[in-house]
């Protein structure tokens, strides 16, 4: 009996201490779990330049807030110029460019992060019978040197030359490309990517440039090669067609990013951004 007794009383004092162990394992990981859960983002993330970027940096922004519910981040367009006048006196949290930082601005302590490459599309009119040119005879046309279709193998005519306005990120990068800054003729100089378009849909005489993101799928143009190469994403990024720029987004060294802003730095110049940049039709640059 007493046998019996002291093999109840064993058996209690083991459950109890098998309990106390479970609760304290309990605790413990709950305390463990409190303390390894990372803190939830919140606040807001302004980006703001270049408008050619927009739509790479509006699906991703999206996405983002998607993800984090407490993180809203804003794009707001300026133009290039804009973009890296917001990250050098800290009106944005991030700039855009569609061009390379100059050396002058990365020696005031500018960062250019490529977060993408985009083909500026050299368009005409859907009844235009040009299908090709070389950079020289885009060069020429841009200049006023080439005047007429018939000089490019096509139905005479006078060219109607369209461009963007100054400090455009766009005209930035073909003028760079294509060796005509400060040369070129234009007889319409618009301030965005849209109006160009639209410009040379209207007028079958005309060529302009613009954004490989922003001319695909559209009606009434056609992009025409370039020394026989189509502008889109493997001759971009193999670097065969030439009249290319990279989508830049700045930072300023020295400047340190709020955490919501850095989580989506981060995430945008990673592999798991890619798809979605690919979306909006620019090339992305993570490997």
């Amino acid at each position: 009996m007493k046998k019996f007794i002291a093999m109840l009383m064993a058996g209690a004092m083991a459950f109890s201490l098998a309990a106390c162990g479970n609760q304290a394992s309990k605790e413990s990981q709950a305390g463990t779990d409190q303390t390894d859960k990372p803190e939830e983002l919140s606040g807001s993330v302004v980006c703001l330049g270049s408008t050619s970027m927009t739509d790479v940096m509006t699906v991703l922004a999206e996405q983002f807030g998607m993800d984090h519910e407490g993180v809203t981040v804003s794009v707001e367009g300026g133009g290039s110029g804009a973009g890296v006048e917001a990250a050098t006196n800290g009106t944005a949290d991030l700039g855009l460019a569609s061009r390379s930082l100059k050396d002058e601005e990365k020696s005031a302590g500018l960062v250019e992060n490529i977060i993408a490459l985009d083909g500026i599309a050299i368009i005409v009119n859907a009844d235009n019978s040009v299908a090709d040119l070389s950079v020289d005879q885009i060069a020429k046309i841009f200049t006023g040197e080439i005047t007429n279709w018939s000089e490019v193998g096509g139905t005479a005519g006078e060219i109607a030359v369209i461009g963007r306005e100054s400090g455009s990120g766009t005209r930035d990068g073909f003028e760079s490309i294509t060796k005509t800054e400060d040369k070129c003729k234009l007889n319409q100089e618009l301030t965005s990517t849209g109006a160009v378009i639209e410009a040379v849909r209207g007028n079958t005489a005309a060529i302009g440039y613009a954004s490989l993101s922003a001319v695909e799928h559209q009606n009434g143009i056609n992009a025409i090669t370039v020394d026989g190469v189509a502008c889109n994403e493997d001759t971009i990024l193999d670097g065969t067609y030439k009249i290319q720029r990279p989508f830049v987004i700045i930072t300023k060294e020295g400047v340190e990013l709020t955490a919501q802003t850095k989580a989506f730095f981060d995430w945008a110049m990673s592999k798991d951004a890619a798809d979605l940049i690919r979306q909006a039709g620019a090339v992305p640059t993570a490997e």
